[in-house]
């Protein structure tokens, strides 16, 4: 069994290299339908692996742990690092989210990419980022894990930009790339006072060592705030959560594994998987709790304001994964995780859905330029409409499920009404109706300009994933992971009835207020109040670093335009070649001018012997 789980991450890296490799052998490009068969297969054969280890070892034995030593890394005096995998329930929930949901996402893509002129180069980027999400989540030690991911931050930057002949996908592909560094450097940072404190980065080892009474605390607050830098940053959460909306730019398939149901969740896995480390800084676990929560209600007032059908669910996903930490925070960890994989589920079938509406429209998002598809792309519009109420948490939904986890582990945390509560709460009403706004413009109502020239453009290669999906969606609350072996038991104080009444109306109330924002919406079209127009901005954080660094930056650029670093070592050199010159100007070749400089020198020198 342990060969069996090696090779999940294996296969996809192989598609890869063959798919990079075909130039090597051929000079054409082979058929879309042999490309497909090798990016979708590779990532297909690796879900198949998972399932069948799932199902043979860990569903049996739900606290199993399967240790794969594969071979020597690096070996650095204390520092002793194996390519190495760890893998418990944790890790096997996010395999099967990575391979399963990914291989759907690439059997869509085999028909929405279909005559692309770089339909190769794009499996091929899908394929390495398997790859590399599956070591990041397999890894048994922190700097393998760091090694996956910087490779989906490095893949993240690839399809962002796949269409870079357009200069503004170039252009959020390098947003994505600096914003998720800073926080990649604050994780660096973060595993460097990890090895000073406790000399080892194999993470059963460090949270062995951590939880020894005499280790130093304070250390341990200090690296699990920078590892949140880190998780902040590739989980787009306040304040570096500007790249993801731009992340919108590359193909929608795209946006679905990449920037839905897998990277951007790297974050949550993290903070989960290094937990007993959590739980032993208060500190910590605050700042965790405090970040979700602002963010969960800044994305989902900025989703109320977008207009482009992609960048609202963006936006979502920026609320949802703040509820993740939300859950980490206040100690929900296998609802966060229960969550995750719903998330995946129905955020999934929303950006496929919307990107059947895409290619149906021509490739038109705005949203105000839709209208009355529910007549033409019926089956799309089933699926949009099973991700919205997932996503609005409606009851008896998968999102219902993992979202009531949250809610009342936050009132039960502060035993009672507390600001976490109610921001989750305050958060499923925005939610409801950013979610349900979307789904009656695009589908309800009158044509819009670009409904009329709709025409499906599903395919039955198309058809099954967005099928398949919905129905995870709809069932994906019956599937909750056994994740106690890794956190353990949490004892439910089961809250009054109405803390659980209250989590379920709000969605319905947003489903409410959101016909009503149709119908004016309408009418007015896409018209935005000096407020709307702020969270239209994504709250102008974007503005905001723009004048506090970016034009700062460039003016220090402009003013160091001759670079005075290098200025230094020029004139280090012209120095040196001056002194050079005088010093050659004494070797003319006259024996007289030598003999009298060498006389002139000695007495020099005795006399400075006498001085002293």
């Amino acid at each position: 069994m342990q060969g069996l789980l090696a090779w999940v991450p294996l296969l996809p890296l192989i598609g890869f290299l063959i798919l990079v490799g075909i130039p090597l052998f051929y000079r054409r490009e082979p058929p879309e339908s042999v490309i497909a068969l090798i990016g979708v297969g590779s990532v297909g054969i690796a879900a198949i692996c998972t399932a069948v280890a799932t199902a043979a070892v860990f569903w049996q034995t739900p606290s199993a742990v399967v240790n794969i030593a594969l071979w020597q890394w690096m070996q650095l005096g204390d520092l002793q690092l194996g390519i190495n995998f760890h893998v418990d329930w944790l890790a096997l929930v996010m395999m099967m989210i990575v391979t399963g949901v990914g291989f759907l996402i690439h059997l869509y893509s085999a028909g929405y990419m279909r005559k692309d002129p770089d339909f190769r180069r794009y499996f091929a980027y899908l394929n390495l980022f398997i790859f590399a999400m599956l070591i990041l989540v397999m890894a048994d030690n922190l700097v393998l894990l760091y090694l996956g991911w910087e490779g989906v931050g490095l893949c993240s930057y690839l399809l962002i930009g796949f269409w870079y002949k357009d200069p503004v996908n170039g252009t959020a592909a390098c947003k994505a790339f600096i914003v998720t560094r800073i926080g990649d450097t604050a994780m660096a940072i973060g595993l460097f006072l990890l090895f000073y404190e406790f000399s080892t980065l194999n993470i059963p080892q460090l949270i062995t060592a951590a939880d020894d009474p005499g280790a130093n605390r304070e250390m341990i607050t200090i690296a699990t705030l920078l590892l949140l830098g880190g998780a902040v940053g590739k989980s787009a959460q306040l304040p570096l959560q500007t790249w993801l909306p731009d992340a919108m730019a590359g193909p929608t398939p795209v946006s679905a594994l990449i920037h839905a149901a897998t990277m951007v969740t790297a974050g949550v896995y993290l903070i989960a998987r290094m937990h007993p480390l959590y739980i032993l800084s208060e500190t910590a676990m605050t700042a965790v709790a405090t970040v979700g929560a602002l963010t969960l209600l800044l994305a989902g007032f900025s989703a109320i304001a977008q207009s482009d059908i992609k960048r609202v669910l963006a936006y979502s996903t920026i609320s949802q994964i703040g509820y993740m930490f939300l859950a980490l925070g206040v100690g929900a960890w296998s609802g966060a995780i229960f969550h995750l994989m719903t998330h995946a589920f129905f955020k999934a079938l929303l950006f496929l859905s919307a990107g059947s509406v895409i290619l149906s429209l021509h490739h038109e998002q705005n949203i105000f330029s839709m209208g009355g598809l529910y007549r033409k792309i019926p089956f799309t519009c089933l699926c949009f409409t099973i991700g919205c109420a997932c996503l609005a948490a409606l009851p008896l939904t998968s999102g219902f499920y993992s979202k009531d986890q949250i809610l009342l582990r936050a009132w039960e945390f502060h035993e009672g009404f507390n600001s976490l509560w109610f921001a989750g709460v305050l958060g499923a009403l925005i939610t409801g109706i950013y979610t349900f706004r979307v789904l009656f413009l695009v589908f309800a109502g009158t044509e819009g300009t670009a409904s009329i020239q709709c025409k499906d453009a599903n395919t039955p290669v198309m058809t099954i994933p967005l099928a398949i999906l919905a129905t995870l969606a709809l069932l994906g609350g019956l599937l909750t992971p056994p994740l106690q072996a890794v956190f353990g038991t949490i004892v439910e104080k089961h809250p009054a009835a109405w803390v659980e009444g209250v989590a379920i109306a709000m969605p319905l109330i947003g489903l409410v207020v959101a016909w009503q924002l149709f119908r004016r919406e309408k009418k007015t079209g896409e018209q935005r109040s000096r407020v709307t127009q702020f969270w239209f901005s994504g709250w102008g954080f974007d503005w905001l670093y723009d004048h506090l660094l970016v034009r700062p930056f460039n003016t220090l650029s402009r003013l160091n335009h001759n670079d005075i670093i290098d200025a230094l070592y020029k004139g280090t050199a012209a120095f040196s070649r001056q002194l050079n010159m005088l010093l050659s100007a004494s070797q003319n070749g006259q024996v007289r001018w030598y003999l009298a400089t060498f006389a002139a020198g000695s007495i020099l020198f005795l006399a400075l012997l006498v001085a002293l």
